[in-house]
């Protein structure tokens, strides 16, 4: 089993920044791709971003493109979203997954493990 773990998240101004940080714990080496989701209330979970193990492959919602970063650091088994020039809406719950295949995948059905989530908001 492996276990996600997200921190960072809280109350941020428009046009702040925020890092979000995911450390995986467990059977880590079953873990390849890795991604960001969020939920707004009343709305379904979207895709943020992801990556691969390597990193070297990665994959961006339109939406954050130019604004969200992923990056991760494998001897830590911590993934991380660097979130700048933050918008209102934005204001979500972050959460953090995994999935066993090297493939970078859009949607949440294709991951097998996530986190409990952390609250980012973004006042105007």
């Amino acid at each position: 089993q492996v276990q996600l773990v997200e921190s960072g998240g809280g109350l941020v101004q428009a046009g702040g920044s925020l890092r979000l940080s995911c450390a995986a714990s467990g059977r880590t080496f079953n873990i390849y791709a890795m991604g960001w989701f969020r939920q707004a209330p009343g709305k379904e979970r979207e895709f943020v971003a992801a990556l691969s193990r390597s990193g070297g492959s990665t994959s961006a919602a339109d939406s954050v493109k130019g604004r969200f970063t992923i990056s991760r650091d494998n001897a830590k088994n911590t993934v991380y979203l660097q979130m700048n020039s933050l918008r209102p809406e934005d204001t979500a719950v972050y959460y953090c997954a995994a999935r066993k295949s090297f493939t970078v995948m859009t949607s949440p059905d294709f991951y097998d493990y996530w986190g409990q989530g952390t609250q980012v908001t973004v006042s105007s």
